[in-house]
C-alpha cells in the first residue's frame, strides 16, 4: 500500500510517480530531487473548488497556503485552476508577481508584518490583508492614508479551539502568537477601531486552528464559533461582516496510520453547520474562504536520494545514509515528523527491515525517520522519502553549505525543471 494515489510500481519493480519511473526520474536530474506530480495537485485543487461551487452555491473561494510549497510554477498552476494565494511574506508575494498571479485573490497572513511588506501590499492591491494585532491595524490605517487608497481587511481571530494535534502546529488557542482573543474582548475592540478607520475596509473574519487534523469536528466548532462573533458583531455595532474565512489544516496521509478525511465530507459538513448557524443566528451566509495547503501540495512530492552507505550497529540499530538530510526535510528535527519510505529501484520487494534513515549534516539530530520499514537497501540505491510535497522544499536550508536540489514537474509523461538545482556558486552569491 502507498500513501499516496498517484504512486506505483513498473514492470522494472521500480517505484513510480506520476505514471513516471523515478529511477530515471534520479539518472537525469540527480538527487536529491523533489518531484512533485501536477496531474495530483490539479486534482486536489479541482476536488477544493468544486466544493466551494457544489455546498456553498459558488459563494467562496479557495486560496492554496503557498507557505506550504511556493514556487512560481506551483503559484502558475493554481491560477490556472481558478485558486487565489494566501501568502505570508514580501517574498511569496514577489514570487505571487513574477507567476502573473491575480491580486485579488490573494489574502496576506502574518503575525510580524513590516511596513515595507505592508507597503507591498497595498501597491499591489492584494485582496484581503489579514491584519494580526491592534498595532498592525494604526500601521495599516497610516499606510493606506498616505497612498489615498482604501485596503480590505480581515481580523485573525483567535476561536479557543484545541486542534488535537502537535503543539507546535496549534494556533486556535488562546495562547497563541497569532490573532485577536474572543475571550479578553480584545477581538471585539478591534472591531470597532476597524469601523471607525477612515482607510480601512473590514471585510471579513478569519481563524486556523492548526496543522494536519484529522477530525472535522473542531473545524464545525471554529465555524461555529466564527459566526457567533459575527452575529455579536451585527447586534453590537450594527455592522455586516461579508466575509468568513475558514483557514486550513486539512491532515494528509504520511504513514498507513494516517486516517485522513475526504475532503469534499470536510466540505460538506463545515457547510451544513454554517448554514444552520447562519439561520439560527439571524445573520446572512458569509463569502467563505479556505486555505488548503498541505493537502494539495503533500501528497504530490516525492523527494529521492541516493544511499551512501549502511552502517549495521548490532543489536541496535542500522543507519542508511543518503545525500540529503535535514536541509531538504527538517520535519523529523523537528517535529519528529514520521514518513513512508522505501528503496526506489526494488519497490516490488517487500519491506523486510527497519532502519532509520540518516543525512549527511554534521548533526547527530539530521534524520528523516526511525525504526522506518524499508526494503534492505545497498550503496547506490535510490530511497525514495512518499508525501514530501508540503513543508519541504519550502522549508529547506543551507545549513553545512550545501546547495538546494531541483524541484520537477512530473506531468503526461514528461518531467521539466520548475526549480534548478542550486550551484556552488549560488551559495556564496551574497558573500563579499
Amino acid at each position: 500500500m502507498f500513501v499516496s494515489e498517484n504512486l506505483g510500481v513498473n514492470e522494472k519493480g521500480h517505484l513510480t510517480i506520476g505514471g513516471m519511473d523515478s529511477v530515471e526520474l534520479a539518472k537525469e536530474f540527480g538527487t536529491p530531487l523533489y518531484v512533485m506530480d501536477e496531474d495530483l495537485i490539479r486534482k486536489h485543487a479541482k476536488a477544493y473548488k468544486n466544493s466551494i461551487d457544489k455546498f456553498y452555491g459558488g459563494n467562496g473561494l479557495v486560496c492554496y497556503a503557498s507557505k506550504a510549497f511556493c514556487c512560481k510554477e506551483m503559484c502558475r498552476v493554481m491560477k490556472d485552476e481558478g485558486i487565489g494565494l494566501d501568502v505570508v511574506s514580501i517574498g511569496e508575494m514577489y514570487t505571487a508577481l513574477k507567476a502573473g498571479a491575480d491580486f485579488d485573490k490573494v489574502c496576506f497572513h502574518g503575525n510580524n508584518k513590516t511596513d515595507e511588506e505592508l507597503e507591498y501590499a497595498v501597491d499591489l492591491k492584494v485582496g484581503r490583508i489579514i491584519v494580526d494585532n491592534i498595532y498592525e491595524l494604526e500601521r495599516l490605517e497610516r499606510i493606506a492614508g498616505e497612498k489615498g487608497v482604501k485596503v480590505g481587511i480581515m481580523f485573525r481571530i483567535k476561536p479557543g479551539i484545541d486542534a488535537h494535534t502537535h503543539d507546535f502546529v496549534k494556533t486556535g488557542q488562546i495562547d497563541s502568537k497569532f490573532g485577536f482573543a474572543l475571550e479578553t474582548g480584545e477581538a471585539m475592540e478591534a472591531v470597532k477601531k476597524a469601523i471607525e478607520c477612515k482607510n480601512i475596509e473590514l471585510k471579513g473574519l478569519h481563524c486556523h486552528i492548526g496543522s494536519q487534523i484529522f477530525d472535522i469536528a473542531p473545524f464545525i466548532e471554529a465555524a461555529e464559533v466564527m459566526l457567533k462573533f459575527i452575529a455579536d458583531i451585527k447586534k453590537d455595532t450594527g455592522y455586516e461582516i461579508s466575509d468568513l474565512n475558514l483557514g486550513g489544516g486539512f491532515g494528509i496521509m504520511y504513514t498507513e496510520k494516517d486516517d485522513p478525511v475526504p475532503y469534499e465530507n470536510y466540505m460538506e459538513k463545515v457547510s451544513v453547520a454554517v448554514k444552520e448557524s447562519c439561520e439560527k443566528l439571524g445573520i446572512k451566509l458569509p463569502y467563505i474562504l479556505i486555505e488548503p495547503g498541505r493537502s494539495m501540495a503533500g501528497p504530490a512530492g516525492v523527494t529521492l536520494y541516493t544511499c551512501g552507505g549502511v552502517k549495521e550497529i548490532p543489536n541496535i540499530r542500522t543507519y542508511i545514509s543518503i545525500d540529503g538530510g535535514m536541509t531538504d526535510n527538517p520535519r523529523y528535527a523537528l517535529y519528529k515528523s514520521e514518513y513512508d519510505a522505501l528503496v526506489a529501484n526494488k519497490a516490488d520487494k517487500s519491506k523486510d527491515t527497519k532502519v532509520t534513515i540518516a543525512g549527511k549534516c554534521c548533526e547527530s539530530g539530521d534524520l528523516i525517520g526511525e525504526g522506518m520499514p524499508i526494503q534492505t537497501a545497498v550503496p547506490g540505491d535510490i530511497i525514495a522519502v512518499c508525501a514530501t510535497g508540503a513543508y519541504n522544499y519550502s522549508m529547506s536550508s543551507n545549513y553545512n553549505r550545501i546547495p538546494k536540489p531541483a524541484v520537477v514537474f512530473v506531468k503526461n509523461g514528461e518531467a521539466r525543471i520548475a526549480v534548478k538545482r542550486e550551484t556552488l556558486d549560488d551559495i556564496i552569491r551574497n558573500d563579499i
